[in-house]
């Protein structure tokens, strides 16, 4: 560990008294320096001195996205203009963009921290990466690069469009290390294997995020190229890339702390959770200067460990994703998530890990169909093997969703690739 060390392996009343100082000195910047906020502190009763530490966290008023999009485009900026060096934003597909801004020294704590993030995957200032996440607002490409650059490695800013391209320079340039989604590093997989050019290639590592993914979507993905995957969090409201990373022991993702005061909520009714239990996963920024934010929803499903990790830090853990409480569909009453399609997916030999879920409605009554890739060598074989498969699938997947599916088998590449961020629903109820 190069980075911070003394802070991810300080104690836990260490941490906790940083905190404080912390969240004390950002509830009295936005109090004052951001209307909403002081608005909403004002209807609960609470002023800046009301709030001397963590454990007056509870106190502060919650944050969402929607109170971003109703003062869009600065309304929750705590700097002046003439402060902020930067502007990110969300896509803006499902309403107004969530726009993002940065101070210089903000810029300067999330290259820090996607640093740490990158060490923690065992990048070294000796390394050559390859960021593979789209450029431009979305925070994913600069985001990296930052870190990159922050730790001394070489980069290559390659972002996303053109997959042989990047597998060329990968093989020709001896990339060590690639940061992009899941999604599209299992497709570079498939198009270095077409090519016979894995054995060629010197990739070590990869950082992915900006999806959720499974604990054996990671495994496939360092089985078939060799390598050691490891999970990046964020979401540009709280930052972008670099809130939290698993470490070598893949038991959790380890927030940086002094940076993001992590808990957890029943989403429901937004009560605190206890330590271990599943709720939404909420944010305070501790030192962001542009956009600080209270209390800010994820709608992202995990719990908590705060157990000294086997690597030494003594960082808060996050799980693996359950889901996002917004990414939930509820068919015929049940409550499903993509992601446990996915992992039931994975658990199965014979399919790959690409897959849609069509929701329709006919007769009143919600109907779920899954497209999923199979191995090549079932189109290959008589027709019986393939009615054997859909039958298991079936079974798998409706022991896993405790929904009966049609399934439908297609063959190899059919299904659309993703450089971005992958699709894996279309919900056809929405559209009448």
């Amino acid at each position: 560990m190069i980075w911070n060390e003394t802070k991810e392996c300080m104690s836990r009343d260490e941490l906790e008294y940083l905190q404080g100082k912390r969240l004390v000195k950002v509830v009295d910047r936005v109090y004052h320096n951001v209307k909403f906020y002081r608005k909403k502190m004002q209807e609960l009763g609470v002023e800046p001195g009301d709030i001397n530490g963590i454990e007056d966290l509870h106190k502060l008023p919650y944050t969402t996205k929607n109170d971003l999009r109703d003062t869009y485009p600065f309304g929750l900026f705590a700097a002046p203009q003439s402060e902020i060096v930067r502007i990110h934003a969300s896509s803006g597909t499902t309403g107004k963009a969530t726009v993002v801004g940065y101070t210089r020294r903000d810029l300067e704590i999330w290259s820090e921290c996607v640093a740490r993030a990158l060490a923690q995957a065992g990048v070294t200032r000796d390394d050559i990466i390859q960021v593979a996440y789209g450029y431009g607002l979305f925070t994913g490409g600069l985001g990296a690069h930052g870190g990159a650059e922050k730790l001394g490695a070489m980069v290559v800013p390659m972002s996303t469009g053109n997959t042989k391209k990047l597998t060329t320079m990968m093989k020709d340039f001896g990339v060590t290390a690639i940061a992009c989604t899941p999604s599209y590093l299992l497709h570079i997989a498939e198009v270095l294997e077409e090519s016979g050019d894995i054995p060629n290639i010197k990739l070590k590592a990869a950082i992915c995020g900006a999806e959720p993914w499974t604990d054996n979507m990671r495994k496939q993905i360092e089985e078939r190229l060799h390598i050691n995957a490891f999970d990046i969090y964020g979401l540009s409201e709280v930052m972008g890339p670099g809130v939290a990373c698993d470490c070598q022991y893949h038991k959790g993702l380890h927030v940086y702390e002094d940076h993001f005061l992590p808990e957890i909520i029943d989403p429901d009714t937004f009560k605190p959770m206890k330590r271990g239990e599943t709720g939404e996963l909420v944010f305070t920024t501790l030192t962001k200067e542009g956009l600080p934010l209270l209390r800010y929803r994820t709608k992202d499903l995990t719990s908590i460990s705060y157990d000294k990790c086997e690597c030494g830090r003594t960082l808060a853990r996050i799980s693996r994703f359950k889901g996002r409480s917004d990414d939930m569909l509820i068919i015929r009453g049940v409550n499903v998530f993509p992601s446990q399609i996915e992992a039931a997916l994975l658990e199965m030999g014979g399919v790959t890990p690409h897959y849609m879920m069509i929701v329709d409605r006919k007769n009143n009554l919600d109907t779920l169909e899954i497209q999923v890739e199979v191995e090549e060598r079932f189109f290959s074989d008589e027709i019986k093997d393939l009615e054997s498969l859909t039958k298991k699938i079936a079974h798998v997947i409706q022991n896993a969703i405790g929904l009966a599916a049609k399934i439908k088998l297609v063959a190899p590449k059919t299904l659309e690739r993703s450089m971005g961020k992958a699709v894996h629903v279309i919900d056809k109820r929405k559209l009448v």
